[in-house]
C-alpha cells in the first residue's frame, strides 16, 4: 500500500517529470505509514460498506524515531487514544463502519512533527434507505407533498413514481416532481378524491444495488366544513359575559324594587 507522506520534498533538477519524483519522494522518505484492513489503494482510498469493519495501524518506518509518539486526527479532529495506542505501531478501528464516515479522512502523524504524516480516505458505498409504507389521510383540495431519500453513493440514476401500479401522469394528473439530489418529492395542490386516491409508490434505481422502494397509501376523503376555532371560542365568551350582566343588573332592579 503506497500512502504519500507531506514531509517528502524534492524539486525537479533533473527535469524529471514532477509526478514521477514526488511518487519516490513518499517511497524512500516517509516516517510514517499506515496499513489497513481492508487494503487501500495506491492513492490511498479504502472502500467500504455499511456494517463492515475497517482497521487501521500506523507505524513508524524510521528507526531513529520509534520511541516517538503519535497522534490520530479524522478529518482535522483530534482522535482519543490510551497512553498504550500513542507509540507505534498505533491502531484505530472504525466499526461499523456508517454512510456518514463516507469521505472520512484519517492521519496519523508523530506528535512532535505533524508534518511526518500518512492519511487514507474511507469511500463508503450505500444504497438509498428507502422500505416499508405509510399512511396518509388528506381531504379534497388540500395539497399534498410525498418524499422519498434518495442519498446514496453511488448516486441514484432515478426515481420512479407510481400510482396503482402506473407511472404517474404529470400533465392529466396535475402532479409535479422535484428532486434536489437527496430528496425526490412529488407534490400535488388541490387533491382530487377521483384522481389522487391510491397506493403511490417512489423506486430509486442504483447502478450497484437492488433498486428500492416505499410505499404510501393515500386516503382522500371529501372536504369537511371547518369552523374557525378562534373566532368562534370569542363568541360563545361575549355571549356567556353578556348574558351573566343581564342577569346581574336585573337581579339589582328586583332588588331595588323590594327595598321600596
Amino acid at each position: 500500500m503506497k500512502i504519500y507522506s507531506r514531509r517528502a520534498k524534492m524539486k525537479n533538477l533533473f527535469g524529471a517529470p514532477l509526478h514521477f519524483l514526488l511518487l519516490l519522494a513518499s517511497q524512500t522518505c516517509e516516517a510514517v505509514r499506515i496499513k489497513s484492513t481492508p487494503g487501500a489503494s495506491a492513492e490511498g482510498f479504502i472502500q467500504a460498506k455499511p456494517d463492515d469493519t475497517v482497521s487501521l495501524i500506523c507505524e513508524i518506518t524510521d528507526t531513529n524515531l520509534q520511541e516517538e509518539e503519535l497522534n490520530w486526527q479524522r478529518n482535522g479532529a483530534a482522535v482519543s487514544l490510551t497512553d498504550t495506542n500513542k507509540n507505534t505501531p498505533s491502531a484505530v478501528c472504525i466499526t461499523p463502519v456508517i454512510p456518514e464516515d463516507d469521505e472520512a479522512t484519517f492521519t496519523c502523524s508523530l506528535r512532535k512533527n505533524s508534518t511526518a504524516s500518512a492519511s487514507v480516505t474511507l469511500k463508503v458505498s450505500y444504497p438509498p434507505q428507502l422500505s416499508g409504507s405509510e399512511n396518509i389521510t388528506i381531504e379534497e383540495e388540500e395539497d399534498l407533498v410525498l418524499e422519498c431519500v434518495m442519498k446514496a453513493n453511488p448516486l441514484v440514476t432515478a426515481v420512479l413514481w407510481t400510482l396503482n401500479g402506473s407511472t404517474v401522469d404529470l400533465i392529466g394528473g396535475g402532479f409535479t416532481v422535484t428532486n434536489d439530489g437527496q430528496i425526490s418529492r412529488l407534490q400535488i395542490n388541490n387533491v382530487d378524491q377521483s384522481l389522487h386516491d391510491g397506493i403511490y409508490q417512489c423506486t430509486a434505481v442504483s447502478p450497484m444495488f437492488p433498486n428500492s422502494s416505499k410505499i404510501f397509501n393515500v386516503k382522500v376523503t371529501e372536504r369537511t366544513m371547518k369552523f374557525p376555532l378562534v373566532p368562534l371560542i370569542a363568541g360563545l365568551v361575549v355571549v356567556l359575559v353578556t348574558s351573566i350582566l343581564a342577569v346581574v343588573s336585573r337581579w339589582r332592579k328586583i332588588a331595588t324594587c323590594c327595598k321600596k
